[in-house]
């Protein structure tokens, strides 16, 4: 490869050539006008040719300068938008989480909160998903739930979720309040499709051979189906974390209790290995607001051990 001129000479010669003067340029430049001017003149011995045509009190281009601007610029703008991309590069700490729609919006955010305003520096973004994780590779953490008997290495168990029944305050069977398990067999049922568990392990349990798993409405999104219990829909069998929030502000109610684990399970999956810094920080941040909503009463087996996050 031939040998180029300084990068200091073409960064002179392009502001004197936007300026036409050699003083603005070097105002631009936060140096002198000789100093400018100098690099313009070694400029000129290099290629050995003169770019400037110097007047009493101002500067033109040359033809060969005008034919050469052009180039000069394109590539100093291309020089900076590569330092700058760089730089931000860097500096910048990006985490990107996929989590499913239902714990995404009755859990995630106060978590997100917390970190951001303990982590300002680091940047947050939430693919929600229903059914699957989403693209291989689009998120540095994966929260995924699964069954317990589908559970691969690579997944790490944030708790054991217990499973409730919840509906509106004022839902009646027939023409009573919801109080008496073997009610179930006559009340209207509201399904999570692809959940069919949490009723089977309800029915199991309490020996309602005959409960309806059949009828009632449908939904693909736990949190429709909690809408759908809060408008007195019929009641819900769920994992209890997705409940709180409606319980919380007695939109539902428990009418029964019960101690039965949840078959579905929410795990944390890290995608990159080493784990950059950022993720490894809101990952323990994760783990450590599950123990804190464990420790706040939520209806959970302690199943992890405390993480205090890094300040």
């Amino acid at each position: 490869m031939m040998n180029l001129p300084h990068l200091t000479f073409l960064r002179s010669f392009e502001a004197s050539a936007r300026h036409l003067s050699f003083t603005s340029a070097a105002e631009e430049l936060n140096c002198t006008q000789s100093a400018v001017s100098n690099h313009v003149r070694s400029l000129e011995e290099f290629l050995k040719r003169p770019l400037f045509t110097r007047h009493p009190r101002s500067l033109s281009l040359t033809d060969l300068g005008l034919a050469y601007l052009p180039s000069v610029r394109h590539a100093l703008q291309e020089i900076d938008a590569a330092t700058r991309s760089v730089v931000q590069r860097t500096h910048s700490q990006t985490v990107s989480i996929s989590c499913p729609f239902s714990l995404a919006e009755n859990w995630l955010p106060e978590v997100i909160q917390s970190f951001s305003e303990s982590h300002p520096d680091i940047a947050l973004t939430v693919h929600g998903t229903i059914w699957s994780d989403v693209e291989a590779n689009v998120s540095d953490i994966s929260i995924t739930a699964n069954h317990v008997d589908d559970v691969t290495e690579n997944l790490t168990r944030m708790w054991i979720d217990k499973l409730t029944i919840v509906c509106s305050p004022d839902f009646k069977v027939g023409a009573k309040t919801l109080k008496d398990p073997q009610q179930l067999t006559g009340a209207r049922l509201i399904h999570i499709l692809g959940r069919s568990a949490y009723w089977e392990k309800v029915s199991a349990h309490y020996g309602l051979e005959d409960l309806n798993l059949k009828d009632g409405a449908r939904t693909n999104a736990s949190n429709l189906a909690l809408e759908l219990a809060a408008k007195s829909q019929g009641c819900l069998a769920l994992p209890k974390l997705l409940a709180r929030p409606y319980l919380e502000k007695n939109l539902l109610t428990e009418p029964m209790q019960f101690d039965l684990d949840s078959p579905w399970a929410y795990y944390i999956k890290v995608r990159d290995k080493p784990v950059k810094p950022a993720v490894r920080l809101f990952q323990e941040w994760l783990l450590s607001s599950v123990e804190n909503a464990h420790t706040q009463g939520a209806n959970l087996d302690k199943s992890i051990p405390t993480k205090k996050p890094r300040s």
